[in-house]
This record gives C-alpha cells, structure tokens and sequence, in this order.
C-alpha cells in the first residue's frame, strides 16, 4: 500500500487530503507541525510527501532543504 505523509497547518484542508488519499487506498500519516514533518518525513521514509509550503514555524521550503 502506498505511504503518504501529510504535512499541513490548516485542519479543514488537511482533513480534505486525508479523506481523499484514504478512499483511494493510500496509507497516510498526517502533521499540522514543521518540525513534526520533518521528523517523520525522515522516520518513515513514504512515498510521497504532500507539503504545505506556508507552515508557521519550520516552512515547507526549508523542510525540502533539510531533507
């Protein structure tokens, strides 16, 4: 099954992407945090990462650095 990580600060549109991924057969693992993002972004290793660039804190671009 197909692993997605999900990184984003607002929870309407989060839940949204979630629902989709989900009804499609994707296993997903969400995140509302930077910094949480980028922890599990290196801990789980998924297939595909869908990334909020506009996060408060650590931001998406700078996710995309470090990783």
């Amino acid at each position: 099954m197909p692993h997605v990580l999900i990184i984003e600060d607002e929870e309407d549109i989060l839940a949204l992407v979630h629902y989709n991924f989900i009804r499609n057969g994707y296993r997903a693992d969400l995140t509302t945090s930077g910094e949480d993002g980028l922890t599990m972004a290196q801990q789980l290793k998924p297939d595909l990462i869908i990334l909020d660039l506009m996060l408060p804190g650590l931001d998406g671009l700078e996710i995309c650095r470090r990783l």
